[in-house]
């Protein structure tokens, strides 16, 4: 079986890309939600809810969203199908891998890059290769990014409440041709489609991870967004 297919098949991720297709299409026409809704005539709280992801597409509601915002239904399909591009900022603390992994595919995710020094984990399922495997029956590829891994000895100024000292540390350590060179890659991932960046910490102002995330945007000015 295709598990891409399986996966973008799912009427939680197509409701949600169809939901990501509306909002950016009726963010180039510079409408609210409210103008296109009552252009649509359809209840605020409808599209808002498709908008989300929170809401099953009803045919005769979707038709009235194309039709008023000039595309066909086969247009809006099309549109729909295109992966948005972006960062997620994901930390499996507290989480079961089978969750993450849906959490992800609810997202819209198609690449988790693994910023983990050593990707290694006592909770069940996070080592890179059993991750790597559950990822990828989700239609998710893994990546891991050895030279985007905090050193040991920086990582306590993370743990004690000294994050800018961390940060500042880290930082120089990117420096470095390989994290360079890693930090161009993830960017150039990002910019194509959804990536997680995935590190521990289900906080990410804790963890290496957001420096990471800022210096991507860096290069591309890509959106962010926190898995919590």
């Amino acid at each position: 079986m295709d598990t891409r297919a399986s996966r973008s098949a799912d009427p939680r991720v197509r409701g949600r890309r169809l939901g990501d297709a509306i909002e950016a299409a009726r963010g180039e026409r510079g409408w609210s939600r409210q103008e296109l809704a009552e252009r649509a005539g359809i209840a605020l709280g409808t599209l808002t809810r498709l908008e989300n992801g929170g809401a099953s597409p009803n045919f005769f509601v979707v038709a009235d969203l194309a039709r008023a915002l000039d595309l066909t239904l086969a247009e809006l399909d099309a549109l729909a199908r295109v992966t948005p591009s972006g960062l997620f900022s994901i930390g499996y603390e507290g989480r079961d891998v089978d969750g993450f992994v849906d959490e992800l595919s609810e997202a819209g995710v198609t690449m988790v890059a693994d910023v983990r020094l050593t990707p290694l984990s006592r909770k069940p399922g996070f080592s890179k290769t059993k991750l790597g495997q559950h990822l990828g029956e989700a239609g998710i590829d893994y990546l891991h990014l050895r030279s985007l891994g905090n050193p040991k000895d920086n990582r306590p100024p993370f743990w004690e409440g000294r994050i800018e000292e961390g940060r500042a540390r880290f930082r120089t350590l990117l420096e470095a041709p390989g994290a360079v060179s890693a930090l161009t890659e993830l960017a150039g991932h990002a910019e194509r489609q959804r990536v997680a960046v995935l590190c521990f910490e289900r906080d990410e102002h804790r963890c290496h991870r957001k420096v990471i995330l800022d210096e991507v945007r860096g290069i591309a000015p890509v959106p962010v967004t926190h898995l919590v």
